[in-house]
């Protein structure tokens, strides 16, 4: 079909002058915690062995702490992905007894091992669960919303910690706004002002002027290799909140007594700094792909979420193709047209961590990195398309204009 870019592009002015505004604050931010914490070449620089004395590593933590407005940051490369940054953060604090509530329904499919309602036998013994950690999740409402009453109905003084998941992972909920996360803290503090608020904030990163901590919550995780990492980093997440949760996450990154003081980081100090340096004006340039993805696929007739001229709180955008077929064409598409392994044909197959087949697109710089343009999608109704990242609008732009004459 004959589709106008230009005009789908002059429409959207609008939105991509407001995604360039938050660009800005947000570059500021960033730059003024450089400056703060006064980053120099000297911590660039590496140690090896136990990590110890490491200046880099503690200037690293100094300037996301303040980015995110939090007392406190652990930022490794240990952490092998964004799953195990979270796990990490959940095990170290919470403890047989304690209580986890999901206040957004079931969580993405990986935490579900995590927690331990999914997995085989032996993945549940590991689980919190298997750990003797006690679970409950509040269900959304049938429009997919936040269930505000019933949240705060099961609020107690048992309930140890609350999981807010920003994103909405393989489903189609409404990702979770900053305001909607306010909300979510203020109800749950006015009902147990010690349960801790803990936000999966991968893919959330930078889509807004304020982060999670800045509205309530006390802790927030993420991995390096999507928003915060600015398409460069090579590995790794951050841990950020109270000073005493992100320490307990720490001793369960390495070990009790060694914490946030050991850990050689391999020469990857710079990386990390330019990435954050850079994620600000990465992430924009993924927002406005999506935006235009968004445009595009409503004009062609798909459903497609969130919808061009709304309010956004994280770099996904989701296309429902209601036809197994439809969403191996589409991710098929995207795989064709990526700078790595264009040449390779994405097929359906069973992941670790995920209960259906999923099929994955992802000819990325980085293995995995979701910063990247990238899709995926589980074989399961409604046969719902992920797509996410973009380091730069012009490769997003090239991979729509291809995936309207494919589709």
């Amino acid at each position: 079909m004959d589709y106008d870019f230009r005009l789908a592009e002059k429409a959207l002015e609008k939105e991509f002058d407001y995604i360039n505004d938050i660009r800005d604050y947000n570059q500021r931010k960033v730059l003024q915690a450089f400056f703060d914490n006064k980053v120099a070449p000297e911590h660039f620089y590496t140690v090896s062995g136990y990590g110890h004395d490491d200046l880099g590593r503690e200037v690293l933590d100094k300037v996301f702490a303040q980015v995110f407005c939090a007392e406190k940051a652990l930022v490794r490369i240990h952490f092998a992905s964004g799953t195990h940054t979270l796990a990490c953060a959940l095990f170290g604090n919470l403890k047989a007894g304690d209580k986890l509530l999901s206040v957004a329904g079931a969580p993405y499919d990986t935490m579900q091992e995590v927690i331990g309602t999914a997995g085989d036998e032996e993945t549940k013994r590991s689980s919190l669960i298997g750990h003797g950690v006690l679970y409950d999740e509040v269900p959304l409402l049938k429009d997919q919303d936040i269930d505000f009453d019933e949240l705060e109905k099961r609020i107690d003084n048992t309930v140890t910690m609350v999981l807010i998941q920003r994103s909405k992972g393989y489903s189609t909920r409404k990702s979770l706004s900053m305001d909607c996360i306010e909300r979510i803290c203020k109800i749950v503090k006015s009902k147990n002002p010690n349960c801790i608020c803990f936000v999966d904030n991968c893919y959330g990163e930078f889509v807004d002027k304020r982060e999670p901590i800045e509205v309530g919550a006390d802790l927030i995780g993420g991995s390096l290799i999507k928003n915060p990492g600015g398409g460069i980093v090579e590995a790794g997440g951050y841990i950020a909140g109270n000073a005493l949760y992100v320490e307990r996450s720490a001793n369960r990154l390495t070990a009790p007594g060694i914490g946030s003081e050991g850990g050689a980081m391999f020469n990857q100090h710079r990386l990390i700094f330019q990435g954050l340096f850079m994620a600000p004006s990465v992430v924009s340039e993924a927002l406005k792909g999506a935006i235009l993805a968004a445009k595009v696929f409503e004009d062609i007739g798909f459903n497609s979420n969130p919808r061009y001229d709304e309010k956004r709180t994280d770099i996904i955008q989701n296309i429902i193709f209601n036809s197994p077929e439809k969403l191996e064409k589409f991710c098929r598409t995207i795989q064709s047209l990526s700078p790595v392994n264009g040449y390779v044909t994405p097929i359906p197959e069973y992941i670790p961590g995920y209960e259906d087949k999923v099929i994955m697109a992802g000819g990325t710089f980085i293995e995995g990195s979701t910063i990247e343009l990238s899709a995926d999608g589980p074989m399961r109704e409604p046969y719902a398309a992920y797509m996410q990242g973009g380091l730069n609008y012009a490769h997003v732009k090239i991979c729509l204009e291809e995936m309207v004459k494919a589709l």
